[in-house]
């Protein structure tokens, strides 16, 4: 599947972009050229050799809270990601398995899941049990879970009555056994989607949070933070919400590009995708052409 994403343009434009977002979150806080923390006279500078993005209203350096601050957006991603996929797909292939009485409870507190603004309840969470980005983030996990659930359920429903899996079952083979050589391959490519896309909800998420000033304590650097202090200023520096507002707009969409591109080259789709790349490498070369001159 990974060289069939990398085959499309879409696919290697996403891969880049959250390549280049991981990087940041990685390397950025290293390659920080001044204290993100650090305050100094020069407020609300413009851009120079020394403050390539300028300085916020207490004189901080914009670019070094910018590389700074991207850790905390990808972790909280992947957090929430994470926690829909583990807390949604394990129990949405298990309702197809474990009953009817497992099926019922599952799919009652799927449908009871969805009807709960995360979001709203996230901020109840940090309320309760402190300004924190990881509680909140777990808690949205969970409530996006039912996404993966449903997926996860779909695609297993697809397979749970096919011959090779009854035969499976028949034949003594364990649940886990069935579930990890014939299901999970089957139910992967749609939960990849899924992961694909909860990750940019996820970046939404976080930056919506830390927009209104929710689960990281200031003066820590985030994007969402940045772009809420920018809005203050817009007088002094017009300009300077558009760096931390195309930083969330860009992963987003690298995120609902790479899903896009999974859902292109997987089922029948991607099935049709080989063969057509088959067919052209298989294409016998034109004949070379005739030499100008006759043959005796």
């Amino acid at each position: 599947m990974v060289r069939r994403v990398l085959a499309l343009t879409t696919g290697r434009i996403a891969v880049a972009i959250l390549t280049l977002v991981a990087l940041l979150a990685v390397l950025g806080p290293l390659l920080a050229p001044q204290d993100p923390l650090a305050t100094s006279d020069t407020m609300l500078a413009a851009a120079s050799g020394d403050h390539w993005l300028g300085t916020d209203y207490l004189g901080r350096d914009v670019f070094s809270r910018l590389l700074d601050g991207s850790r905390v957006s990808v972790l909280g991603s992947l957090e929430v990601a994470l926690t829909a996929l583990l807390v949604g797909a394990v129990p949405g292939i298990l309702s197809v398995y474990l009953g009817r009485g497992f099926e019922w409870i599952t799919l009652r507190l799927a449908d009871t899941l969805v009807a709960l603004p995360f979001l709203l309840f996230a901020v109840a969470v940090i309320a309760l049990l402190g300004n924190g980005i990881t509680q909140a983030m777990l808690v949205t996990g969970v409530l996006v879970s039912p996404l993966f659930y449903r997926v996860a359920r779909a695609a297993t429903l697809a397979v749970a009555r096919s011959p090779y899996v009854e035969a499976a079952l028949i034949s003594g083979a364990s649940l886990g056994w069935v579930v990890r050589r014939h299901v999970w391959v089957k139910v992967l490519p749609p939960i990849a989607v899924a992961l694909a896309q909860t990750i940019g909800v996820g970046f939404v998420i976080v930056s919506s949070l830390t927009f209104l000033g929710i689960g990281v304590q200031p003066p820590a650097p985030t994007w969402g933070g940045l772009l809420a202090s920018d809005l203050g200023y817009l007088s002094h520096r017009p300009w300077a919400p558009l760096t931390p507002a195309l930083l969330i707009m860009v992963t987003v969409w690298g995120s609902n590009l790479l899903a896009d591109a999974i859902r292109d080259v997987s089922g029948e789709a991607g099935r049709a995708l080989v063969n057509q790349r088959r067919a052209r490498a298989n294409r016998p070369d034109k004949a070379d052409p005739a030499p100008a001159g006759g043959t005796r």
